[in-house]
């Protein structure tokens, strides 16, 4: 039977504050959920409430039909959670830090040695196994945060800013390690950084203000984006007036607008966004050959994520 998080109709108040909204979506086993919002949306709040740690003011969480509220170890055993800021023990080391997560979980004897050993081989802690938490850079914390979180294997991972302080060769390493953990598990991630969207995630949501506002992959939210299908040509300008082949690729049936990038005296690019977002490329392709242009470079976007994400919580463009 295949694990499910099924979040419905989730709120919390603080006081006359509204931080979570009616929230509801499902997860199931095999997605990778990438959590997006901007700073303030809930989105911290969210993934405290699904694990447990804050009481919702209304609606329900439930992990394979556990409700966290009514079977909360249930649930727990079946989670694994890093928190914002991965809090642990400063005067622990990671070996005996992880020792007592260990213990907790219920593991003894051969069974918590191994279970400890193949954590820390697969976030690569060993070089600092016996140094004090406290005295550990912030990306080291985070992998003794993320260890715990993996030590017992669980169905259901909760990662938030999973790769925050990490270096580029770290955030290589935590990515791989969840996408080859992600089909055995449902995994949700919360990130401020879009190009994790498209390295880890298989599916995105975002929320504003307490409230969902999208939810897709991320080739269907970069679909919403006014860039999707858009096409950028640049060609030597070789006697081709700006105005001339502006007003050329106007003419286009599919093009509904043109913005110049570069023109100048050796070359001329502009970006060509699409009626409908339906895909020019063949279009201005032969256009450039029937005019004889020496074209430098033509391609075609996908949409862009940023520009989505900040439609949908600004409604700035």
């Amino acid at each position: 039977m295949e694990t499910t998080v099924a979040i419905n109709n989730l709120c919390k108040h603080f006081g006359t504050l509204t931080a979570v909204n009616n929230i509801s979506f499902t997860v199931n086993q095999g997605e990778v959920l990438g959590f997006l919002g901007p700073n303030g949306a809930g989105k911290s709040t969210t993934m405290k409430m699904i694990t447990g740690f804050l009481t919702p003011s209304a609606g329900t969480v439930t992990i394979d039909g556990y409700d966290i509220i009514q079977q909360p170890l249930a649930v727990k055993k079946r989670l694994g959670y890093l928190p914002e800021g991965a809090p642990a023990y400063p005067d622990m080391t990671p070996a005996s830090f992880l020792d007592f997560v260990a213990q907790v979980r219920g593991y003894r004897g051969e069974e918590k040695r191994r279970r400890i050993g193949e954590t820390v081989t697969r976030v690569n802690l060993q070089s600092v196994l016996h140094q004090p938490i406290d005295t550990l850079s912030k990306g080291f914390k985070r992998r003794v945060g993320l260890a715990q979180a993996i030590l017992h294997d669980p169905e259901v991972l909760i990662l938030d800013e999973p790769t925050d302080g990490l270096d580029p060769n770290q955030k290589h390493e935590v990515r791989t390690l969840i996408k080859n953990m992600a089909k055995e598990k449902v995994i949700i991630l919360s990130t401020h950084i879009l190009e994790e969207v498209h390295a880890v995630c298989t599916r995105a949501i975002i929320i504003a203000n307490g409230k969902l506002v999208a939810d897709g992959t991320p080739p269907e939210l970069e679909a919403k984006s006014q860039y999707h299908n858009a096409v950028t040509l640049s060609l030597q300008t070789a006697g081709n007036k700006a105005a001339g082949v502006r007003q050329q690729l106007l003419n286009l049936p599919g093009v509904e607008k043109i913005e110049p990038l570069q023109e100048d005296e050796t070359r001329l690019s502009y970006q060509i966004f699409p009626k409908a977002k339906r895909p020019i490329m063949a279009e201005v392709s032969q256009c450039a050959r029937d005019k004889q242009w020496k074209v430098e470079g033509l391609s075609m976007e996908q949409g862009r994520l940023d520009e989505v994400f900040r439609t949908v919580t600004t409604g700035a463009r």
